[in-house]
């Protein structure tokens, strides 16, 4: 049958203007919301279709997303272990012993160890090649030293050695220094930090960098719920094919450091401790390991590298920092190494370094989305530590700096402390804090020795006057600071500044999940469907909702 356009238009016509004209135009007659409720027709209207109207579906999808009530969030504390050392440039072997960096007694959740100066800061590291053996050696003795064995075995080291990597054991030190001086300028120089990292990473590493936000995690609004996460993992897919390229090179290749990366899958889900994530420029270098059973709690794992060093950019000097959330909490941990100089005004290149390393630090965006939820910026965190060589010095000379020294008087000294200075002005760390310092300037020592290099110095040139070079501070609230030492090792001219923080992390009340790397944030079409228990008859069938 043929129609008139007019007819033919009019039955094409999106209903909901007509029905939101209509809508409007009852608002303007009827004086009151009650009368709107008391009318018949209205409920009669709705109860007469067998979908729900756009105005409850849009409501019914905003609140799906909308804040929950406070009754759902609880907070549980965790236990942070944070370890800064510079190491001078010195390659550990396998006897170092690493109780000074990382103390034996101590059994925390998360453990973030940031080093400096793993390479000597010469033309050819920072300009030329990237040298991967002293990486691999430190966390290889970082793995042997957090997955020893409970009962503190001391044959641990003294097996035959095995193909694989556990909790339960190790090489012994001969076999595993052997393994890396034999390997040394070939493998493990040419190989990557992706393929050496791999057999202390979980078998589901990929996971640690996607968003693992759970589906009913409080939000602030509607746009904090992250839609279409697993589409917009663009870097997560960067580094899944590098990992793949990394997989058939090193299976090409036969690549084997200490003996365990042919086993990665198997020995990585027997360790007690799993590395989260390390990132190396130049000499400065951040692992972060956590337990095992937290591993699935953490997601939007990212890094950021700033550099400060030659000609402001490149990376002998400036910063690693990890951005990651532990549950609904997120994190940032700063690894550093600013200007040095002890000359009067020196403090403000450290200065710069910092405002600057803030400013320009971004991490990836993992939904792309307004209004993101995920913090991109450093001091966007609700937890964030900064750690590392930042070689503020003590304002005095070298010989008023001894005698305080041989006194025990840190709190004069601290009065001198630039760091303490610049903080207290307002030019750096505006609203950081730091633990108060009862310990010696860590900085600088004679190799090997107890003593300042200023002791032993031929030269007044070359002399140093000692300071509180390596720091620890940190910025948020639901953090407190248990301790805050520094390690006695002599393996170099710095000593190591470890301190131990508590901290406050939002949890969802038995509905934090992580969801799978395929799920979407979506109304389903069963969503839209009457919520009423009427029969819907169409025809001569029915349909019971």
């Amino acid at each position: 049958m043929a129609f008139p356009d007019d007819e033919k238009m009019k039955g094409c016509r999106p209903k909901i203007f007509g029905a939101k004209d209509k809508k409007a135009a009852k608002k303007t007659d009827r004086p009151s919301s009650s009368a709107v409720k008391s009318a018949p027709s209205s409920s009669k209207a709705q109860s007469s279709s067998p979908f729900r109207p756009l105005s409850e579906v849009r409501s019914m999808r905003l609140s799906h997303f909308l804040a929950r009530s406070p009754s759902v969030i609880k907070t549980e504390s965790f236990r942070v272990f944070i370890s800064t050392w510079n190491v001078g440039g010195n390659t550990p072997t396998a006897e170092l012993n690493l109780d000074d960096f990382i103390p034996a007694d101590d059994h925390s959740d998360i453990y973030v160890l940031g080093f400096q100066e793993i390479v000597p800061l010469n033309a050819g590291n920072v300009l030329v090649i990237e040298d991967n053996e002293p990486a691999a050696r430190w966390l290889a003795l970082i793995n042997r030293t957090l997955n020893r064995t409970v009962d503190g075995d001391a044959d641990i080291f003294c097996h035959k050695p095995s193909l694989s990597l556990d909790s339960t054991s190790s090489r012994s030190s001969s076999n595993l220094d052997a393994s890396f001086s034999n390997r040394s300028g070939s493998a493990i120089f040419q190989s990557s930090l992706k393929s050496i990292r791999k057999p202390y990473m979980p078998t589901q590493r990929k996971l640690l960098k996607i968003c693992n936000c759970s589906v009913e995690m409080p939000r602030k609004s509607y746009k904090d719920a992250c839609f279409g996460c697993p589409q917009a993992h663009i870097n997560e897919t960067d580094s899944s094919e590098e990992d793949e390229v990394d997989d058939r090179s090193n299976n090409a290749s036969g690549y084997v450091v200490d003996g365990v990366i042919s086993s990665a899958s198997a020995s990585s889900d027997q360790l007690k401790y799993n590395l989260v994530s390390c990132k190396r420029m130049v000499g400065i270098f951040v692992t972060v390991w956590a337990k095992k059973e937290l591993v699935p709690h953490i997601g939007h794992v990212r890094t950021s590298c700033v550099g400060r060093g030659v000609m402001g950019y490149l990376g002998n000097k400036g910063c690693i920092s990890v951005s990651m959330t532990l549950h609904q909490t997120s994190f940032c941990f700063i690894c550093s190494h600013l200007a040095s100089g002890e000359k009067e005004g020196d403090e403000l290149r450290r200065n710069s370094d910092v405002l600057e390393i803030l400013r320009a630090t971004q991490f990836p965006r993992i939904c792309r989305r307004a209004g993101q939820r995920i913090p991109e910026k450093i001091i966007d965190h609700d937890r964030v530590i900064w750690l590392g060589d930042l070689n503020y010095r003590i304002s005095l000379s070298y010989e008023d700096t001894k005698k305080l020294l041989t006194e025990n008087n840190w709190d004069a000294l601290f009065q001198k402390d630039q760091l303490n200075t610049e903080r207290d002005s307002g030019r750096v760390f505006r609203d950081w804090s730091e633990e108060k310092i009862y310990f010696a300037p860590t900085y600088k020592y004679t190799f090997n020795s107890d003593s300042y290099s200023g002791e032993t110095a031929t030269s007044k040139k070359k002399r140093r006057t000692p300071a509180w070079c390596d720091r620890i501070l940190w910025h948020g609230d639901g953090i407190a600071q248990s301790s805050y030492f520094r390690g006695e090792s002599k393996f170099s001219d710095h000593r190591p500044v470890c301190g131990s923080f508590t901290v406050e992390v939002y949890l969802l009340d038995g509905k934090s999940k992580r969801r799978t790397s395929n799920t979407n944030i979506r109304i389903g079409a069963e969503e839209l469907l009457p919520t009423s228990k009427n029969k819907v008859t169409k025809g001569a069938g029915t349909k019971t909702t």
